[in-house]
């Protein structure tokens, strides 16, 4: 298996891709640590098909808004399994403003949730790998919007932009202790933060037709491509974003 004994952090893991990404890696032999702020029953559940599927996993409830929970994050992961692998910064949220319609509390809970929360949880599982001395993986669930206009929701492309540097000016950093840090770059995905769009057959023919796939990502795709970074097959990559949108960025303006 890709992952067989490696411990992998996903922050938002009991929802969504995060949940995706979970049951992936677990698929492939690692051990899993799912941090959540709200529904636990639905991370039980998680653990439940994990290890009824042959898998280990514990919950860790962690408010990734707080540097000092996210430092408890991790040092909750080694006491469960001994050491970390790789940190997963998945949880994110927006509010789809614009700038003129912003207001200081919508921007600083996007950021606060999406950049500071990755900026912090890298910083506690870089910590971890250069004292474990081997080396590890922070991979960012960023998105297209780290480089791509989105007109009406101006603070969470903010926020994916901060996570663009931070996988770029934090691998270079980083480097020379074998930890590197690569983002992920999905487009659409058909996840509840997309409901909105999803639920709707005219806003939702209209995404299909501005993606030259045709179609929305499921989570499970995104959780396919962390799988492959997360193994030694892409040991070489780093300071880096994987774009995973079936061609959106390459279309027409951003929806």
């Amino acid at each position: 298996m890709l992952l067989e004994g490696k411990t992998i952090v996903v922050t938002g893991g009991n929802s969504g891709i995060g949940e995706q990404i979970c049951l992936a890696a677990a698929a492939e032999g690692a051990n899993i640590v799912i941090d959540y702020v709200a529904h636990p029953e639905a991370t039980d559940s998680l653990i439940h098909r994990i290890e009824e599927a042959g898998g280990h996993a514990v919950g860790v409830d962690a408010d990734i808004t707080s540097a000092s929970d996210l430092h408890a994050m991790v040092q909750k992961a080694v006491d469960a399994f001994g050491s970390l692998d790789v940190l997963v910064n998945n949880a994110g949220i927006e509010d789809r403003k614009s700038l003129l319609e912003e207001t200081e509390e919508g921007y600083d809970k996007v950021m606060a949730v999406n950049m500071k929360s990755a900026f912090f949880g890298t910083q506690a599982a870089a910590k971890q790998f250069i004292a474990q001395g081997n080396g590890g993986l922070v991979l960012n669930i960023s998105s297209v919007h780290e480089d791509w206009p989105m007109p009406g929701n101006l603070a969470y492309c903010v926020s994916k932009g901060g996570m663009r540097m931070l996988a770029r000016s934090g691998g270079v950093e980083l480097g020379p202790h074998g930890v590197r840090i690569v983002n992920i770059a999905p487009g659409a995905v058909d996840t509840p933060i997309n409901t909105a769009t999803t639920s709707d057959p005219d806003k939702l023919r209209q995404l299909d037709d501005a993606i030259p796939l045709g179609r929305p990502a499921k989570p499970h795709e995104i959780a396919e491509v962390v799988v492959f970074l997360a193994s030694g097959k892409a040991a070489y990559m780093t300071s880096t974003t994987v774009t995973i949108d079936g061609g959106i960025s390459q279309g027409s303006v951003g929806l």
